[in-house]
């Protein structure tokens, strides 16, 4: 693994922390996160809701906003830092190198604006291009992300398109600059299972085709079983579990993943209870001492009390945890 993350790497991210200072005293709302992407690489970004998966996309995409602030840790881009920049290099940046896809297409598109308005719009801001060329650029994408009638397309505003062809239009304008890194955020939670599978198809192509690093962060293991190559697992603000997507699912290493796989609903669970990870993801302001999933881990013993570094259980997996399920896995 360490060979394809040196020559391949487009994202790395190392000892990432963010952090909220409030009048009441810090909250550390990201600590130590570490992970990296490579080229036309799929990482899927699991884990509950509050563990941090949205906020460590924000902060690598500079979208963090006082009173957050990104504490310490290293963001490279090709090798090139990121944290640092000004808000200028910063939106020069954003968007042209590294695109983000949001959950609700309406976060990026804006409901008085045509399409054609917002693609062109998007393109200037770091090209120079005629209005000729900017809407030949804006159908081609259109076309690209499987838009019938694209001109057509063009003239209309976000609230004549349905749900699915929305986010086909904001994934259009992650790619019109043709990003090395792509981060969506749970793009397709508010679509139906169909709409879901055609845009997971699309992404997955596109990446494959354009050699686009992308980080998909979702609570759904169903849809990263389908559509990534490595998977990274959240939990309280640090990364627990990480390794190839197959081997993580069918042989997870950290108890929390294992909890995970197993509340999700299955065929052969029919007429049972469904099962549950006991208790809740403690408050940033109330973490426990070490780690953070004892409490509600029944692997947990005194030794637990003190927060386990990340370690290597094969070239390619790595686990936060003081008892891990299994010591070489996949």
């Amino acid at each position: 693994m360490s060979s394809a993350k040196t020559m391949q790497a487009v994202l790395e991210v190392a000892n990432l922390d963010t952090s909220f200072v409030t009048a009441s005293g810090e909250i550390k709302a990201l600590q130590g996160v570490s992970l990296h992407v490579n080229k036309g690489e799929i990482l899927g970004l699991v884990g509950e809701s509050g563990s941090g998966k949205s906020l460590t996309g924000f902060s690598i995409n500079g979208l963090i906003s006082p009173p957050g602030r990104v504490m310490r840790g290293t963001i490279r881009l090709h090798g090139e830092p990121v944290l640092g920049r000004s808000a200028e290099d910063m939106r020069r940046l954003r968007g042209r190198r590294i695109a983000m896809i949001f959950q609700d297409p309406m976060m990026t598109l804006n409901p008085v604006l045509r399409i054609e308005t917002q693609m062109r719009d998007a393109l200037r801001a770091h090209e120079t291009l005629s209005r000729a060329e900017a809407r030949d650029r804006a159908i081609a994408a259109l076309d690209e992300v499987g838009i019938p009638a694209p001109a057509t397309r063009l003239t209309a505003y976000p609230h004549q398109l349905s749900g699915g062809m929305r986010q086909r239009v904001a994934i259009a304008i992650a790619l019109l600059h043709q990003p090395d890194l792509i981060i969506a955020d749970e793009p397709t939670t508010a679509l139906d299972v169909t709409i879901q599978g055609q845009i997971l198809a699309l992404v997955q192509r596109l990446c494959r085709e354009r050699g686009t690093a992308l980080i998909w962060i979702t609570h759904d293991l169903a849809v990263v079983a389908g559509i990534a190559d490595r998977i990274a697992v959240m939990y309280a603000g640090r990364v627990v579990e990480m390794g190839p997507v197959d081997a993580v699912l069918d042989r997870p290493a950290h108890p929390y993943t294992r909890g995970l796989i197993d509340s999700v609903p299955n065929r052969n669970s029919r007429g049972r209870r469904l099962r549950q990870i006991p208790g809740r993801m403690p408050a940033l302001t109330d973490l426990p001492e070490g780690c953070a999933f004892a409490p509600r881990c029944t692997h947990a013993t005194p030794a637990c009390a003190v927060m386990p570094e990340m370690r290597a259980l094969s070239h390619a997996r790595a686990v936060r945890c003081v008892h891990p399920l299994s010591e070489a896995p996949g």
